[in-house]
């Protein structure tokens, strides 16, 4: 029996509604006809703001990750909580979380917002400044796809569960990273973004600090660097802000001297400091030292991997006006 052209017409329309649009793949040309200027927008305001404050590409990085860590790269964390709902900043392992990334992303987005309004997500904002301040400081370029779409929600009681902190052992590290789809050589790599910035004295001081009955510090310390950092953090309580650079001899440069450090007894973080004891990331910490190319090629795949991550496409998120604000005021 043959079907009424209207019927036809229908079914047709139905099934072409289901097809993925040209808008909702990602692709590094995303906004060549939408927004041309981008990447020249993108790149000044990195520029200006990684010359005049040299740690911002440490800072970015980590926001990056715990961004995308805690339900993919949405945007989500860059929510400022108000007076109705608490965000993912209000969470106690983000409010350690540098000013100068999200005055990054201010930036940038007021910028965009002037050159092309409503068109750039915050979280393509976010995974763009992560890739170009790599490459500034020395690392390695890799693709990013644009496209993504902010999330809707941001919800602090899911960030601890998916933040690795400090403390954590190794084999819970590991477990989170391989429940989100990372081998350990990826898990290796990606902490190897610990080649530059600096961490706060409290996140170390269990380690340089009556840390036994036999040692006032950790013995997997090398002594003098030891030493130096319980100097350096004597008064860490009296003044919270007093840190240590994460690499002590290439601090802003991004490069392989951070897993060459571990080596040395110069890893910082008692997390650092495991990848080395623990037999699974124990060769991919001596690679990495030996061999800077094999760990910007691991770190590149790897970063490219992450940035896609739960990404949010099409009505499953949004185009923010301002990234630290939904654009209909959740109550």
């Amino acid at each position: 029996m043959a079907f009424p052209n209207s019927l036809l017409l229908a079914v047709l329309f139905s099934f072409l509604s289901l097809l993925p649009s040209a808008q909702s793949r990602l692709s590094t040309e995303y906004y060549n006809k939408t927004c041309p200027q981008f990447h020249n927008v993108m790149q000044r305001i990195i520029a200006d703001k990684q010359l005049g404050a040299p740690t911002t590409a440490a800072a970015i990085l980590r926001v990056f990750f715990h961004d995308c860590f805690v339900n993919g790269c949405d945007a989500s964390l860059l929510i400022a909580s108000n007076a109705f709902n608490k965000s993912e900043l209000a969470a106690d392992i983000n409010l350690s979380l540098a000013g100068d990334a999200f005055d990054l992303i201010v930036r940038a987005k007021t910028a965009l917002e002037l050159e092309c309004p409503g068109v750039v997500s915050c979280s393509d904002i976010l995974a763009v400044s992560a890739r170009d301040l790599v490459v500034m400081v020395g690392g390695p370029f890799y693709k990013v796809r644009l496209g993504r779409k902010d999330s809707k929600e941001s919800d602090p009681s899911i960030v601890e569960s998916n933040i690795p902190k400090t403390t954590t052992p190794m084999s819970e590290i590991l477990a989170l990273f391989a429940a989100k789809g990372f081998s350990a050589e990826e898990m290796v790599a990606l902490t190897g973004a610990h080649t530059i910035g600096f961490s706060h004295c409290k996140e170390f001081a269990n380690r340089i600090f009556n840390f036994s009955k036999t040692s006032e510090y950790d013995p997997a310390y090398n002594p003098v660097f030891a030493q130096g950092l319980r100097k350096l953090c004597a008064n860490y309580t009296k003044s919270p802000e007093m840190s240590a650079f994460n690499d002590v001899f290439t601090p802003g440069k991004f490069d392989n001297m951070y897993f060459k450090n571990l080596q040395r007894g110069l890893g910082l973080l008692l997390s650092d400091q495991a990848m080395l004891t623990d037999n699974t990331t124990r060769p991919f910490v001596d690679l990495f030292a030996a061999n800077q190319t094999a760990f910007f090629d691991t770190f590149a795949r790897s970063m490219e991997k992450l940035s896609l991550y739960k990404i949010k496409r099409n009505r499953e998120g949004e185009v923010r006006r301002r990234c630290d604000q939904f654009n209909t005021l959740q109550t």
